[in-house]
């Protein structure tokens, strides 16, 4: 995907398997000890593209002016990668309804996919992502919970169940032509 200047967006915090809120020191020790794996000198794991662009993350992670402008980036890219659907062309009433619990079902499949280790969200975080206000999102969340395709946990962010992953999955089979296309990707990464 392009970033706003028109190049190809790299996610740095990906490169360097840490948080966006990471501190500088952590990024620093991660850096030193992924730098010393995939340096290319190193017989067994050298590896001179990764070692680049670690390199090139831990340069603007760790210069705080280059951060600030790299996180307003990468919080952009965040909301277009998991935006799972426009909400210009929503309507209004049963079909709007649907479309959310489709849309909050299908982020939490790619959140589950993505992110095997912490596959939850909170309502903010899919407010964010969906582009839709959590008064317009509370309705399909309670529908999914009733219908036991998503959880709530104890620290109040919800993931999918098994049975959201079948009715998701469902989804996808039944009408491919309709699914978002942020969904088929997430989709497709799982075959």
């Amino acid at each position: 995907m392009l970033s706003m200047s028109g190049k190809v967006f790299h996610d740095y915090y990906e490169s360097l398997q840490v948080s966006p809120n990471a501190d500088a020191d952590t990024i620093q020790r991660v850096y030193r000890s992924l730098a010393q794996r995939y340096h290319p000198d190193h017989p067994e794991t050298g590896d001179a593209e990764t070692f680049r662009a670690l390199t090139e993350a831990y340069h603007c992670l760790t210069d705080p002016e280059c951060r600030a402008a790299y996180d307003v980036e990468h919080r952009q890219h965040r909301r277009l990668t998991w935006r799972i659907f426009d909400q210009s062309n929503s309507t209004q009433g049963v079909e709007a309804e649907r479309r959310k619990r489709q849309g909050v079902l299908g982020l939490l499949y790619r959140k589950r996919v993505m992110d095997a280790d912490q596959p939850s969200l909170t309502i903010k975080e899919m407010e964010d992502l969906l582009g839709t206000p959590r008064e317009h999102l509370e309705f399909a969340l309670w529908y999914l919970r009733e219908a036991q395709c998503l959880q709530r946990t104890d620290n109040a962010r919800y993931s999918i169940t098994l049975k959201g992953i079948e009715v998701a999955e469902e989804a996808i089979s039944a009408r491919p032509e309709v699914a978002p296309a942020a969904f088929l990707t997430a989709a497709s990464r799982v075959a």
